[in-house]
């Protein structure tokens, strides 16, 4: 599969940053332009089929986090991950620093991804996280946060690799929002192949009368019904 890293730079572009930015502040998630070709889709979805180029595969019942499957990729990632990742991580670093400091937090991200993943290794987070996950009918992944250690990243991105309506039925991205009190709000969110869902991995800023707060939000797909589901996940900090 050949994907350059001006290749990914090139697709990143795509996308009209800004408003995605505030997309993200509004709701906590945003959508990309095309990042993959169907054709690409096609040929990372088949990669779930070659186990040696995983770390892990993670059984989702067994854990009792939903239902269905997915696994982790070494660090040897396939083309298209790596450059994909490469060029998003510079267009979603503006997003986590503002972010940080509305929130009165550090902000301890370089403005290379390589740099920050240096110090994620050094910090004992040294296995790849970046995963491959296939659903079939009946299959649930249950709320949660990506959080693999002390060092996050606050925004990851989902790609998915067939088509609503077509390959699948069900399978909505969820997400929930636990709003200081209040009742919780939820969204749902159709993906469409090729394109990028970037969200928030564990919280966003809220204002409140008295600044920013963090609103707490956790994400999960939602029971696929027919069909064959199967999303790349992009993760910009490596685990524990």
């Amino acid at each position: 599969m050949t994907f350059t890293p001006a290749e990914g730079r090139r697709r990143a572009a795509r996308t009209d940053w800004t408003a995605l930015a505030a997309e993200l502040d509004e709701q906590g998630s945003a959508s990309t332009g095309p990042l993959l070709s169907p054709a690409e889709c096609a040929e990372l979805a088949g990669l779930y089929d070659q186990p040696e180029l995983f770390r892990t595969t993670v059984d989702l019942a067994r854990h009792r986090f939903g239902s269905g499957e997915y696994r982790y990729f070494t660090h040897d990632l396939p083309a298209p991950v790596a450059a994909l990742r490469d060029a998003l991580y510079p267009r979603l670093l503006p997003v986590a620093r503002d972010w940080a400091a509305r929130l009165g937090r550090p902000a301890p991200w370089p403005d290379s991804l390589e740099a920050w993943l240096a110090r994620c290794h050094a910090a004992g987070q040294d296995r790849s996280a970046q995963i491959l996950l296939s659903y079939g009918p009946g299959d649930w992944n249950a709320l949660h946060r990506d959080v693999f250690g002390e060092l996050v990243f606050p925004l990851q991105v989902v790609i998915a690799l067939d088509v609503y309506g077509t390959d699948y039925t069900g399978g909505e991205f969820l997400m929930v929002e636990q709003r200081p009190r209040a009742q919780s709000r939820g969204s749902a969110s159709v993906l469409r192949q090729g394109r990028g869902l970037v969200f928030t991995t564990r919280d966003r800023p809220v204002r409140t009368r008295r600044g920013w707060s963090a609103g707490a939000m956790r994400h999960g797909v939602s029971t696929v019904r027919s069909g064959r589901r199967r999303t790349l996940g992009l993760v910009f900090h490596d685990a524990a």
